[in-house]
């Protein structure tokens, strides 16, 4: 018997708090009033970093640090941060020793071309993969993180926005760029200013059972406790692709031109990471979803993405060959 899913999204039967109409559409779909981002909200948006820049470019030897990961939406971002915006900008690549050679290579090529500054950080591999292997082995998170990523995933992700977060602090760069895509993150969310406050209380929750597997060998990822005494200090975050036009074609297209590659060893879901089609089967098997049907469910009810486009993302089984090269490396 096949899986049920909603007949305008994508999301499955297997959704934490889903339901259907007679029709088959999900409660979420049925919520949904039309687009809920206008041009006028993009422009918006956009509009209120151009007016942030103006008072905090030149400031420091950096105007902003990305993320940046060497897939197509953090390329992209690298891109319009420098072509669109003309700011300088500092990349940060965080090894987690499992990045495509393809993409480590789009990673060299691209800062290359578009003439930023790059910082990877390499931590140590045994540290790392201890940790990706107890994600593997059960859940560390709550929840409610688990409707938006693997567990995997959420390790490899809390250390590097901590860690870019500590770097533009010692750096005093006023701004830090992520390659979200519109159905990761919502416009709202786009240009905001990091709350030390908030960041201190809630942080605990990545970094108690990181710490718990690994000790404090992940402290050097994480805001001290000092720092989080100067909150002045803290940047503004920011994604430019929930306030510009998405269309991923269109972005393969242009980051082409910088010498970008597609790699052909990763999973539909990702362009840089081994380790995504690992992840992805430990959830399904797990959670009986694919972690990224939501992000995916988002941009097909945006209509950024057809749902076809949508399910050729998440149906297909993972690569076993990718699988099996991940578990022989975390079981070493």
């Amino acid at each position: 018997m096949s899986l049920q899913r909603c007949t305008r999204c994508i999301l499955p039967a297997t959704f934490p708090g889903i339901s259907f109409n007679e029709e088959g559409v999900c409660n979420h779909c049925q919520r949904y009033r039309g687009r809920a981002v206008t041009e006028a909200q993009m422009k918006k948006f956009e509009q209120k970093f151009l007016d942030l820049l103006e008072e905090r470019r030149n400031r420091a030897t950096y105007d902003i640090i990305v993320a940046y990961s060497g897939g197509k939406d953090s390329t992209y971002t690298l891109d319009v941060l420098v072509n669109r915006y003309k700011l300088r900008v500092l990349a940060l690549t965080f090894d987690n020793t499992f990045i495509s050679p393809r993409a480590e290579e789009n990673i060299r090529k691209v800062c290359g071309a578009l003439g930023a500054d790059l910082l990877v950080v390499r931590p140590n591999p045994g540290m790392l993969r201890k940790i990706f292997r107890t994600a593997a082995e059960r859940e560390l998170y709550s929840a409610k993180t688990l409707e938006r990523a693997s567990t995997i995933c959420t390790s490899c992700i809390g250390l590097i926005k901590n860690l870019v977060l500590r770097t533009a602090i010692e750096k005093e760069i006023p701004f830090a760029g992520f390659g979200w895509s519109p159905g990761q993150a919502p416009v709202q969310s786009s240009v905001m200013k990091t709350n030390a406050r908030l960041m201190q209380s809630t942080r605990q929750a990545i970094y108690r059972p990181l710490h718990e597997i690994a000790g404090d060998a992940i402290n050097p990822y994480f805001v001290t406790e000092e720092q989080f005494r100067h909150p002045e200090k803290f940047p503004w975050n920011v994604h430019p692709l929930a306030f510009l036009p998405y269309d991923e074609e269109k972005i393969v297209e242009r980051i082409r031109r910088y010498g970008w590659e597609k790699p052909d060893d990763t999973d539909p879901n990702s362009s840089n990471c081994l380790l995504n089609a690992y992840a992805n089967q430990i959830h399904r098997q797990r959670y009986h979803f694919h972690p990224y049907v939501w992000e995916i469910a988002n941009m097909v009810r945006e209509g950024v993405m057809s749902r076809k486009e949508g399910l050729e993302k998440i149906e297909p089984p993972e690569d076993p060959r990718m699988v099996a090269y991940t578990r022989d490396i975390l079981d070493t």
